[in-house]
């Protein structure tokens, strides 16, 4: 086994693909202490800056003098605390659907939905960018597997029309795609879906609290929320905290909680970290000015890196990535910034596809004018240095 092990661990840093943990010193913030260098973070997903807030912090203190931290055991035996079922009775509302349940991770979640809603009697149509966690799902779920090309529809279209003898179709997406920043066409996988009676599933991970005037996601900023079957989502990028949901149709939410495998056989969630979702889901109600600050930094970062020469895809949100291609240039550029002082992590494969590693910046509400700034200025000292851009 160990022989079996190094030759793998061998392979991949051949490859410059080995992967190696980075300690993080203190609290998620814009500026953070990694492996005892102080640097400007902008590799986060905590987009609005509420992972360190202390309006989170004191929400998380007042449930655990109250109900402790664990919550003992699965929600279905004795598990099932109030502070489940407020966060769930808001989230419903805060996406305008029936109902909602919770589910320890992300990855839980669509592992959890999908080989519970699905079988192999069944075709799903996945974009082909989809997150691992959906594609495991659909693995685990046994249901016939097409993926269509990223966002195109027409492929989609041929791919529904060819579809015959199965007892449920369904589309899923990401709503935001978490390595290219773009967003799913969903008012056309609406209409196809509508044409060719699917179901349509839609992960909003990257979306919640970043996307929309009141941060509820693509979904409600398209009016979509009555065409969607099932949305589901997590707490631990804007929001500041832990955790994912489920939201749907009463009868959706009811199925799961009496089939879904990663709901039933689990731990439910600590009670302080659905206190504290609760109040990241409540700032980012009423802090609007947070969220334009967001989409401030990222309007001015991109702009600057595209004008520069840089290849960030069709990013359309605050994750900007720069594609490289090339794994080792990735890995060189992510150094050279973590020397100047910023950390902005490499990406690639299996990550992404292979031929396209990058450098993937996310943006937050917390940069201030002079950390974007900086952050502009060595990118492209470094882009230029290392035979990057030209100009």
């Amino acid at each position: 086994m160990r022989d079996f092990l190094n030759e793998k661990l061998n392979e991949l840093e051949q490859s410059n693909l080995k992967r190696e943990l980075r300690l993080l010193e203190g609290a998620q913030s814009r500026e953070i202490v990694i492996n005892g260098k102080r640097v400007l973070n902008f590799c986060s997903n905590d987009y609005l800056g509420l992972a360190g807030n202390l309006q989170l912090i004191q929400a998380a203190k007042e449930s655990l003098d109250k109900e402790g931290f664990g919550s003992g055991a699965s929600r279905l035996v004795c598990g099932n605390m109030s502070a489940h079922q407020q966060l769930e009775k808001k989230m419903a509302e805060f996406k305008k659907t029936e109902r909602c349940c919770l589910f320890s991770c992300g990855y839980m979640a669509n592992v959890g939905i999908i080989s519970s809603i699905f079988t192999r009697e069944d075709i799903i149509f996945s974009d082909k960018l989809n997150h691992a966690s959906i594609v495991d799902g659909i693995a685990l779920s046994r249901a016939k597997y097409k993926r269509y090309p990223h966002k195109d529809m027409d492929a989609l279209e041929q791919m529904l029309k060819a579809a015959k003898d199965f007892r449920k179709k369904g589309i899923i997406t990401d709503s935001v795609f978490s390595m290219d920043g773009d967003v799913a066409p969903l008012k056309e996988i609406v209409t196809l879906a509508k044409k060719y009676q699917c179901l349509v599933m839609v992960d909003e991970a990257h979306a919640l609290g970043v996307i929309g005037q009141d941060g509820r996601g693509l979904v409600s900023h398209l009016g979509l929320e009555e065409d969607i079957d099932i949305q589901m989502g997590t707490f631990s990028k804007a929001v500041g905290s832990y955790g994912a949901y489920c939201c749907g149709s009463k009868s959706l939410v009811e199925y799961l909680i009496n089939k879904a495998r990663s709901f039933i056989y689990t731990t439910g969630l600590p009670p302080a970290i659905c206190a504290a979702s609760l109040k990241g889901i409540e700032i980012i109600e009423s802090d609007y000015q947070r969220r334009q600050q967001l989409w401030d930094n990222t309007y001015f970062v991109r702009g600057e890196l595209t004008s520069a020469g840089f290849n960030t895809l069709y990013s359309q949100t605050p994750i900007l990535p720069i594609l490289l291609k090339d794994s080792a240039l990735a890995v060189e550029f992510s150094n050279r910034l973590f020397e100047e002082g910023i950390f902005v992590s490499a990406i690639r494969p299996p990550t992404v596809p292979t031929n396209s590693a990058r450098l993937r910046l996310t943006l937050m509400a917390t940069h201030s004018v002079k950390d974007v700034e900086y952050l502009v200025r060595k990118i492209k000292e470094i882009g230029k240095y290392l035979k990057v851009i030209h100009n």
